[in-house]
Parts: structure tokens; C-alpha cells; sequence
């Protein structure tokens, strides 16, 4: 058990005698403007792009103030995560810990019954951490098929392949751009697909208001049957905690992470202004036709509709590094303890590759990019994004949980609200794809 020293959050640290970023040896820092890129990168991208298709199943103005909520949520369950994550740094004096690592500690330093249960805790939180990114990649890979079946099957070919066809194809320059194994190299390549995302979001922009736009006949509120669609598009959308402690932990100066204003202030603010105005405007004018990405409703004839299938294909191809990352950590950590020295770097070459290869295996056999967003938000951002964070801080803050325990009630609040995202998110999600499967077998 690590040693216990003066109070803060209900446990015993001497801050004086231990501040974790004065023992950070960080191989390749990265700037605040470098981490911006990285941290907007995360959670911009598909995500965004999907926003209309989630206003039209809520409804513009259910839309809107869902979408400022759950905006303030996720950054709420970031900022509440990092603080914790440095908390813990300081109790067992150390100068940077991973998500799971944070969940482990947390544990250990929390009430005594639950201290039993630290490493499954740090276990279920790789588990969560590496799914959703797995299901991040199949996403991507499906999106980037789509979006060069759209491109290809109107200007290159004369014979229409199947978007499982084009799932095949990238795989292979896909192979070679994660094998890109730093952050600082990687953030060149997060710049420039925020660029391209950015003209991708002008040109949807253009076409969204090239037009008179007609919002009369467009619903206030969605069925709400289909509210938990919304909740599963937008939490996927907004969440990138997974890549926040690598993003925190590589930041030449991880002070300037919190705070107002901070790097992730500035990255929520504009995520959520960027989500808002395109899944609004998206909805009014292409209404309850969207699919899952709004490039895929632009016009295939026009060139600069063109520009943005081709800008957000290259842009989601240079996200999926970033992404990736996450999953091979994870790897790394478990695994290169038990490989010989001179064979790991070809075990991460073999391991990137295998990974890349099952992410597309998947997209292959399920290629729905609507349905699929909809799990991977349900089911793992729910836990990744809202549940753990939740409960982390419940655990860690046990013998300080302020005024009238606050801080509990404000977690229970997160933690159910997650719970219901993730089972109704699922239920609605299982029963589109199953009806999917069925028209296709009639």
C-alpha cells in the first residue's frame, strides 16, 4: 500500500513534498497548441458529421438543449477524472498515471471494502477503454469505405463494388499509418485533418444554406422511441475521454489542461458550438432522410461535394492513428513485459497490423455506419465516458464528498444517466440492425 501523507479529498498528501509535473520525463512533449489539436481531433470527426442524422431523431429543439447538456456532462466527467487521475498521482508519488491506472488507485486509497477490488477495477477499465476503440476504428474504416464507394462508384468505375470491397482496400495504407508510435509525430497529422474536417464542415455549411431553408415542417421534439438514438450519436460524438490521459499525460505543460480557460475549456466550447450549428441546420435542410454521415447526403455530381467526401475520408484516415493509439497501449503495457527485447519491435508491427485487420474484418461483416455509432456510443462511451468517471470520483473523494454529500448525488445523477444511455441505446440500436438484416433476407 502506498504511504499516506496530508489532506486533500479526504485523504493524507503532502502536495509540498511531491508535485508529479516536476518529476514528468516526457520523451517528446507537447505544446498546448499541439494537445488542442490532439484533444479536438478525439472527438471531432465522424461524430460531427453524424449530428443531424441525431437531431432528426430528436427533434431540433430537443436537439439543441440535448446537445449543450450532454456537452457540459462530458466535459464535466473529464475535468472530474483528470483532477482525480492528479489526486492519485500524489498520493502513491508517481508522475503521471494512464486511465486504468487512475481507476486502480483510486480504489486502493478508497473505502477499505472496495479496496479489494482495485485491480478489477483498473481490468474492467482496459476492457472498456479497449473496445471502444476498436469500435472507434470500425467506424472510421466503414465511414472511409463509404464515403470512396460513393466517390469511385460515380467517377472511376464502371462496375459498382460493395462498400465491403472498399473496407478491404484501405486496410492496407491504414497498416502503415499506425505505425506512426508517438503523440508529437502524430499531431502534424491531427492539424491537418482538423483543417480538412473544418472545410469539410464550410462546404456541408454551403450547401446547408445554398437554398431558402425550410424549418416549418421540421419536428420541435422526435418520436421518443428514438431519443435514446439521439443520446447514443451525440455521446459517441462528444466523447474522447479515452484519449484525454494520454493527450494530459504528454503535455509539456499539463497545468494549463484545467482551469478557465484551459485547453480543454476551449476544446468543449468549440466542439459543442461546431455540433450544435451543423446538427441543427443539417436537420432543417436534408430533414429525415440523413444517414449516418451528412457527406454521404451531399450531391455526388457537384465538385465541391466532391471536395468534402474526399477531404473527410483523408481526414478520418489521418484520425485513426490518434485513436489507435489507445488500443495499442494497452498492448504494450501488457504484453511487451513478456516479449524478448530484440523481438518487439516486431511484435508492435505484428500487433498494429493484426489490430487494423480485425477492425476491418468487423466493418466488413456489419457494415453499418448508422447502427454501429449508435453501439459504440451506447455501450462503451456510456461506461468509458460517464459511468467510471462517476464512480472514480465517488471512490476517491469517499471521506470528503462535501456539503450534504453533493458529490455523491451529483455522481448518482451521472452514473444513472449513463446506465439509461447505455441500456436503451443498445435496445434501440440491436432492433434497427435486426430489422436491417431482415429486409435484406426478404
Amino acid at each position: 500500500m502506498y504511504p499516506k501523507l496530508e489532506k486533500m479529498s479526504g485523504k493524507t498528501v503532502k502536495e509540498d513534498e511531491y508535485n508529479p509535473y516536476e518529476h514528468r520525463k516526457i520523451e517528446k512533449p507537447n505544446s498546448d497548441i499541439r494537445s488542442l489539436a490532439n484533444l479536438i481531433k478525439s472527438s471531432l470527426g465522424s461524430g460531427l458529421l453524424a449530428m443531424p442524422l441525431a437531431f432528426s431523431n430528436s427533434g431540433w429543439a430537443v436537439g439543441i438543449i440535448g446537445t449543450i447538456v450532454i456537452a457540459f456532462v462530458c466535459g464535466h466527467c473529464v475535468h472530474i477524472f483528470v483532477k482525480t487521475s492528479r489526486g492519485c498521482c500524489k498520493l502513491v508519488r508517481r508522475p503521471l498515471l494512464s486511465y486504468s491506472e487512475t481507476c486502480k488507485a483510486a480504489f486502493e486509497h478508497g473505502p477499505k471494502s472496495l479496496r479489494p477490488f482495485a485491480f478489477a477495477a483498473q481490468l474492467f477499465s482496459e476492457f472498456a477503454l479497449f473496445f471502444t476503440y476498436i469500435g472507434v476504428c470500425c467506424i472510421f474504416t466503414v465511414l472511409i469505405a463509404d464515403s470512396l464507394k460513393q466517390l469511385f462508384d460515380e467517377y472511376v468505375t464502371t462496375t459498382v463494388l460493395p462498400v465491403e470491397y472498399y473496407c478491404l482496400i484501405i486496410l492496407v495504407p491504414l497498416c502503415l499509418m499506425v505505425q506512426i508510435r508517438h503523440l508529437k509525430w502524430l499531431a502534424p497529422f491531427s492539424f491537418i485533418a482538423n483543417i480538412l474536417l473544418i472545410a469539410t464542415f464550410v462546404i456541408c455549411m454551403y450547401y446547408i444554406f445554398g437554398d431558402e431553408i425550410n424549418f416549418t415542417d421540421k419536428r420541435i421534439s422526435g418520436d421518443l422511441s428514438r431519443l435514446p438514438a439521439f443520446l447514443s450519436t451525440v455521446i459517441f460524438a462528444m466523447e474522447g475521454i479515452g484519449v484525454v490521459m494520454p493527450v494530459e499525460n504528454t503535455m509539456k505543460k499539463p497545468q494549463h489542461f484545467l482551469g478557465c480557460p484551459s485547453v480543454l475549456v476551449v476544446a468543449m466550447s468549440t466542439i459543442m458550438l461546431m455540433y450544435s450549428i451543423l446538427g441543427l441546420f443539417g436537420y432543417f435542410r436534408y430533414g429525415d432522410v440523413l444517414r449516418g454521415s451528412i457527406t454521404l447526403n451531399l450531391p455526388i455530381d457537384d465538385w465541391p461535394a466532391v471536395c468534402a467526401k474526399t477531404f473527410i475520408a483523408l481526414s478520418i484516415f489521418f484520425t485513426y492513428p490518434l485513436h489507435f493509439f489507445v488500443v495499442l497501449d494497452i498492448f504494450t503495457r501488457y504484453a511487451e513485459p513478456h516479449i524478448k527485447k530484440e523481438y518487439r519491435n516486431f511484435a508492435q508491427i505484428l500487433a498494429r497490423t493484426s489490430c487494423v485487420w480485425i477492425c476491418g474484418g468487423i466493418g466488413i461483416a456489419l457494415p453499418m455506419l448508422e447502427q454501429i455509432i449508435n453501439i459504440v456510443g451506447a455501450l462503451f462511451y456510456s461506461i468509458l465516458g460517464l459511468i467510471i468517471p462517476g464512480v472514480i470520483e465517488t471512490v476517491f473523494r469517499w471521506e470528503d464528498l462535501g456539503r450534504w454529500n453533493w458529490i455523491f448525488w451529483k455522481n448518482l445523477l451521472i452514473v444513472l444517466f449513463g446506465v439509461c444511455s447505455l441500456v436503451s441505446g443498445c435496445t434501440v440500436s440491436v432492433m434497427d440492425i435486426i430489422s436491417i438484416l431482415n429486409k435484406k433476407t426478404i
